[in-house]
C-alpha cells in the first residue's frame, strides 16, 4: 500500500503543479514581474485553495454525495462563473504596465498587497472546474486506497499538498531568479501571452459547457 500512496503522490503533485492551466502562468508571471515574496502569496492562495476543494471533495465522497459534482447543472453553472473571472483576470494583463527592470525606484511602493495576491491565487484556482473535477478523480481513486477513512484521507493530501507548496515556491523563485535577464518588451510580451491564456481558458470553458452541447 505504501507503494501505491507514493506513486499516487507522486502523479497527484505532477498534475497539480505542471498541468498549463490558469494557475500555472499567473504563477509564473507574478514571480518574474514582482518577484518571490509577492509570488509566494500567490503560490499559497493557489494551494490552500486546493486544499479547501479537497476536504470538500473528501466529505462528498464521504457521504456518497459525489455526484453532485458531475451534474451537467453544477459543471454548466462554475464553468460560466470561472470562465467569466479568468476572462476579467486576463483582461487585467492587458492593462497594466510592467515594472521596468532597470528603473532605479522603490520597487516596494509598487508590489501589489499580500492580501490581494493570496485571494487572487485563492480564487484563480477555485472557479477552475478542471481543478474541482481533478480532486474528485484524486479523492475517489485515493479513498479506496485508504478505505474510504476521512482522518487518512486528510493527512495524506496534507501531505501532498506541503510538497505542491514546496514546487509552487520553487517555480515562483526559479520565475524571480530570470527577471533580471528580461527586456521591458520581453516583459510586456510575458504580459500578454498570460492574459491571453487565461482568457483562452475561460473562453473555452464557456463555450465548451453551454454552447457546444
Amino acid at each position: 500500500m505504501i507503494l501505491s500512496l507514493t506513486y499516487q503522490a507522486i502523479v497527484i503533485i505532477l498534475l497539480l503543479t505542471f498541468s498549463f492551466g490558469p494557475a500555472f502562468f499567473a504563477l509564473i508571471n507574478t514571480g518574474i514581474k514582482f518577484g518571490y515574496k509577492t509570488g509566494s502569496f500567490l503560490a499559497l492562495g493557489v494551494v490552500i485553495s486546493d486544499f479547501f476543494l479537497c476536504l470538500l471533495v473528501c466529505v462528498l465522497v464521504h457521504f456518497g454525495m459525489a455526484n453532485l459534482l458531475h451534474s451537467e447543472k453544477a459543471q454548466t453553472f462554475f464553468a460560466i462563473i470561472g470562465g467569466i473571472i479568468l476572462i476579467v483576470f486576463g483582461a487585467f494583463f492587458f492593462k497594466k504596465i510592467p515594472v521596468k527592470t532597470d528603473d532605479v525606484i522603490d520597487i516596494e511602493n509598487q508590489l501589489p498587497s499580500p492580501r490581494l495576491m493570496f485571494f487572487k491565487g485563492f480564487f484563480l484556482n477555485l472557479f477552475n472546474p478542471t481543478v474541482w473535477l481533478l480532486w474528485l478523480a484524486n479523492v475517489t481513486a485515493i479513498s479506496k486506497t485508504l478505505d474510504y477513512s476521512m482522518v487518512k484521507m486528510i493527512v495524506f493530501f496534507s501531505i501532498v499538498l506541503g510538497a505542491v507548496l514546496l514546487v509552487e515556491l520553487f517555480k515562483v523563485k526559479l520565475a524571480g531568479k530570470i527577471k533580471h535577464y528580461l527586456t521591458d518588451r520581453i516583459m510586456m510580451i510575458v504580459n500578454y501571452i498570460t492574459g491571453l491564456a487565461l482568457m483562452t481558458f475561460g473562453l473555452l470553458l464557456i463555450y465548451n459547457h453551454y454552447f457546444n452541447k
